[in-house]
């Protein structure tokens, strides 16, 4: 029988994202770390030195390497987020270069969701601006737990030392503010001519700190694992309708397993476990992938699970560790982020809720307040959301979902609001706290 472990001797891997203002050096430092470390073959480099002779730049532009849309290279700027995967001796990497635009935010929350950390490029002339603001807050939003600082064209400024203080300070000013305060690691650097990228430079003296990619090789970042609690959502239950025998699963006619993926903590045979929404209690009898038989469930990976008894449960079930309950709500408060620009949120608006592998209707039953990007100041003066706008709202679903909040468990406390009538995701969500657990009064709400 084989089995899949967790190997400590692996590279570990690093997800993290580019944020900033337009214009401040996102995809060129991309590029600049991708060339530098060697991580770009050849014919890439080529093609990006001609279309950089065909647009007129006086040097190579390694913004070329991620901005792949044709009006992205029109333009000089990022809209969609590009994903690019890159290794060292130390580490690997997926990088999700993010746009700087205010018109596409809801594309640097998609970038950042799953990020371990941020990289936020501020431009040394600049300083901190808005953008700044908002694409921090949003990391901390998504408790991303760590941030770079990245000043950037700091050859612009003739690598003033001053310059670089102030605007760090500034920075460090507004992250105190913040509810969930991430590290932050601040490192001067010229992503264009490579400065403190990959190699220190001989143009920062006064900096005693590591290069970009040290730090990323070197980070120590919390993921899930086998630690956690265990959660495992179920997305198809399979019953196949044969009496034909497998050599791995035994009698097919016999054979009822609950597909789906890992979230976080670890499964083995032989668990107790609670079956949602039933509650009924179970052991584990089969742990099964497309290799065969496992011993253990790891998070991230996809299995087929068999349990001992015959349970009612199917797609946007949760099954987890009898002694790791998760909560169990119709009716909470979420932090969202507003991604439509043709279309507002307001109490009594209706969605579809789609939380983990769950859908259900809900309706907005009051908006709590909303966040002043440049203060933090939250404030009730307005009941609507548009466009990017951030803060607090309630919610009431159809029919109970399974959760744990947010800052416990990124992926079984984050949702996605659908318009109903567009089927166009119009809202991030991130859940805070179930009503009933803060010992608030469950009330009917028609939806």
């Amino acid at each position: 029988m084989t089995t899949t472990t967790l190997n400590p001797t692996e590279s570990s891997l690093l997800r993290f994202t580019t944020a900033g203002s337009v214009d401040d050096g996102k995809s060129t430092l991309i590029g600049r770390l991708l060339y530098d470390s060697k991580s770009i073959f050849e014919d890439q480099l080529l093609a990006v030195e001609e279309s950089s002779k065909r647009r007129g730049d006086a040097h190579v532009n390694l913004a070329l390497l991620t901005d792949g849309l044709r009006a992205e290279r029109e333009q000089g700027i990022t809209i969609d987020v590009a994903y690019r995967y890159f290794a060292t001796p130390k580490r690997k990497f997926i990088i999700a270069d993010t746009p700087g635009h205010i018109q596409y935010t809801r594309n640097m929350v998609t970038g950042a969701s799953t990020a371990d950390l941020a990289i936020i490029l501020i431009d040394a002339r600049l300083g901190v601006i808005e953008q700044t603001m908002r694409h921090t807050y949003l990391a901390s939003l998504l408790r991303i737990g760590h941030i770079v600082l990245a000043v950037n064209k700091m050859d612009l400024v003739d690598f003033d030392e001053a310059v670089y203080n102030k605007i760090v300070a500034d920075f460090q000013a507004f992250a105190k503010g913040l509810d969930q305060l991430p590290q932050v690691t601040p490192i001067p650097m010229s992503a264009l001519n490579g400065d403190n990228v990959v190699d220190k430079s001989e143009h920062t003296p006064w900096y005693t700190g590591p290069s970009l990619l040290q730090h990323l090789e070197t980070v120590q970042v919390h993921s899930e694992t086998a630690a956690d609690e265990a959660r495992f959502a179920v997305q198809w239950v399979i019953r196949p309708i044969s009496d034909r025998e497998d050599a791995k699963l035994g009698n097919l006619h016999d054979y009822r397993g609950f597909a789906g993926r890992m979230a976080s903590g670890t499964f083995r045979l032989g668990d107790d476990v609670l079956v949602y929404p039933s509650e009924m209690k179970s052991k584990i009898t089969g742990i099964h992938t497309f290799e065969g038989p496992q011993q253990e469930a790891i998070p991230q990976l996809s299995y087929s699970i068999t349990v001992a008894d015959e349970i009612d449960t199917s797609r946007g079930g949760m099954i987890v560790k009898a002694n790791e309950p998760t909560q169990t709500s119709q009716e909470f408060d979420a932090m969202i982020c507003w991604f439509a620009d043709k279309k507002t949120l307001k109490p009594r608006s209706r969605f579809h809720l789609r939380h983990t592998t769950n859908d259900v209707r809900a309706v907005v039953t009051d908006v709590l307040y909303k966040v002043n990007i440049s203060t933090l100041e939250k404030t009730t003066a307005s009941k609507e959301f548009s466009l990017n706008d951030i803060g607090c709202i309630r919610l009431r679903c159809a029919s109970p979902i399974f959760f744990d909040p947010y800052g416990k468990n990124r992926t079984t406390g984050s949702f996605v609001l659908v318009d109903e009538q567009t089927n166009n995701t119009v809202a991030a969500g991130m859940i805070i706290k179930s009503l009933v657990d803060a010992g608030e009064e469950d009330t009917e709400v028609a939806i």
